[in-house]
């Protein structure tokens, strides 16, 4: 685990403050609509849009959901942010946003939370889609600004070497201004334990490795995988029901958990696919679920493996009162 700047002071606050996970709340944020032949990558359209209907324009609905952890001392950690509404109008009509309002925000105070209440945001990657809802809603001549101003930030340093130094292939996917916003808050980068060892190229096997954050405390893991975008962080949390991963996307929804289903904006798919199994086999041992972030209909969903037909499925859950 690496810190930066004077952020080791802010995670020992944090830490000192660490305690059980207790609650689980699915916070909604704005939606959006991509090709679905995109995000099926390979899939032909005469499958895909039989688990989700496409509109008049080849999209499907997409939501960009967020998990919210209260503990049991009431330190609250947010696992991402969704995609939010810091469009400009062209690029809001040109990405498929579909709300103007911060959606986030809104259903944050339906459970009685205020942006300055977050303590941690914990980010699998720094995509768009699950980061812009860290930003102030859009405002002409008006600079972004963080909207959870008291939060220590968490975020794998492969994702953010990504984010500063992105290839040509996935450039668009970033927000400069938010990075240089982020660079100057209290701002953790997590090692992955195997850096340094694990090869690129995606013709090798997938090698689960996990690891820790002093500041979330023993409750959290972090998973590792490479096949969509280089270090994205799927954090495991220790629930009193069982474990559940934010499946960030290395599993975006239901119709991802089937093993050949990838996206076309992973960098790997046959790697991602070796992850997937690699997580989805250990999470049906332990009686594990995954916590969706872009599918339209479920938030979490049990992982099971059905051994007659050889295929994994999750079968959609509510979250524990």
């Amino acid at each position: 685990m690496s810190l930066t700047r004077d952020a080791a002071d802010s995670a020992d606050s944090a830490a000192t403050l660490a305690g059980r996970p207790s609650k689980v709340f699915v916070i909604d944020g704005n939606t959006q609509r991509l090709d679905g032949g995109a995000m099926f990558g390979n899939a032909p359209r005469a499958v895909w849009a039989r688990w989700i209907a496409p509109d008049e324009r080849h999209r499907i609905p997409l939501a960009c959901r967020a998990m919210l952890v209260r503990e049991d001392t009431g330190r609250l950690i947010l696992f991402e942010a969704g995609i939010g509404s810091f469009f400009t109008p062209d690029l809001k009509d040109r990405y498929g946003v579909v709300e103007d309002r911060h959606v986030l925000l809104a259903n944050l105070a339906k459970v009685g939370v205020e942006p300055d209440q977050i303590d941690i945001v914990v980010l699998s990657h720094l995509h768009f889609d699950h980061a812009g809802g860290l930003l102030t809603p859009y405002a002409a001549d008006v600079p972004p600004a963080l909207v959870f101003p008291n939060a220590h930030y968490i975020v794998s340093r492969p994702a953010w070497e990504r984010a500063n130094h992105p290839h040509a292939r996935d450039r668009a996917s970033f927000i400069p201004e938010l990075n240089a916003l982020l660079g100057n808050s209290s701002l953790e980068l997590v090692e992955p334990p195997e850096a340094g060892r694990a090869s690129p190229a995606p013709t090798l096997p997938a090698t689960e490795s996990t690891a820790q954050s002093a500041t979330l405390g023993p409750f959290y893991r972090f998973h590792f995988s490479e096949g969509h975008t280089p270090g994205l962080l799927l954090t495991e949390v220790d629930l009193p029901d069982g474990p559940i991963v934010y499946a960030g996307d290395l599993i975006p929804g239901l119709p991802w958990v089937h093993l050949p289903i990838t996206m076309g904006y992973d960098r790997f798919p046959e790697r991602l696919i070796d992850e997937k199994e690699a997580l989805l086999s250990d999470l049906v041992s332990r009686g594990g679920r995954l916590f969706f972030t872009h599918d339209p209909d479920h938030a979490i969903g049990r992982v099971t493996f059905d051994s007659h037909k050889g295929r994994y499925a999750a079968t959609p859950e509510a979250p524990a009162p």
